[in-house]
């Protein structure tokens, strides 16, 4: 949502080779879009259905083609041209690759003491919970076999509701930790890939340490009492 300014920085940093890009746009009043046809001539564009971080990611989800999906902050602080360092991951037998900013090669121009402390907070939290051991819970930078869509039972298709703000559970800032619950649960292999985090380069971040934190919480706790029906289907059952 209105990142025109740092769109070329991230699409110069993109891999020809991949199969597609898509941008959702969350309804940018600048020329996001625009911009990102200059760019990127076939670039597929998708208007998120409601609002929020995680409906935007679920669209997106939604309507890729590849086989494998990487998920890319447009603020330029994930860097395009370690996706093949996570595809690596995939091909050597991950479901799953996982950015970590911790480790060698790994780290961060944007991560404040507080963030810092709260990230090792809740990925102390989310480990215990869900027997993972997970260096870095709430960095965004992940990418995964398209085949795994099922299990992570993201809402692209119902329409804002009136109520609240018209987000549902998982729209917002709290969808990493809810697709690594559901990734967790579901006995996939995870390999921890590191990354390297930029500051944002143009805009503010609509991020807030605090509210986000305690819905990063919320998820954690909240799903650890749920079943995941998209697991019990995917998932088969042993041949005795």
């Amino acid at each position: 949502m209105n990142e025109a300014r740092n769109l070329p920085y991230v699409f110069g940093l993109i891999p020809r080779t991949v199969h597609e890009v898509i941008l959702v746009d969350g309804h940018s009043v600048d020329d996001t879009v625009t911009v990102a046809r200059e760019l990127w001539p076939d670039v597929r564009v998708v208007v998120q259905s409601r609002i929020g971080k995680g409906n935007a990611l679920a669209c997106g989800f939604a309507a890729a083609a590849g086989d494998i999906i990487a998920m890319i902050d447009a603020d330029g602080s994930a860097d395009p041209s370690e996706i093949p360092a996570f595809v690596m991951a995939l091909v050597n037998g991950a479901d799953f690759a996982k950015g970590t900013r911790s480790g060698e090669g790994g780290g961060s121009e944007d991560l404040t003491r507080m963030r810092h402390v709260g990230n090792r907070v809740l990925s102390t939290l989310f480990n215990a919970c869900y027997k993972t051991d997970y260096t870095d819970l709430c960095y965004g930078y992940n990418v995964f076999w398209r085949r795994h869509l099922s299990i992570l039972d993201l809402d692209s298709t119902t329409p804002m509701s009136d109520d609240g703000d018209g987000r549902l559970w998982g729209d917002g800032f709290e969808i990493e930790t809810l697709i690594h619950i559901r990734i967790a649960k579901s006995g996939l292999k995870v390999t921890e890939v590191p990354s390297f985090e930029r500051s944002r380069i143009h805009g503010v971040s609509n991020l807030n340490a605090f509210s986000d934190g305690m819905r990063v919480i919320r998820t954690i706790l909240t799903e650890r009492r749920t079943r995941n029906p998209a697991i019990t289907a995917t998932v088969p059952e042993p041949v005795v």
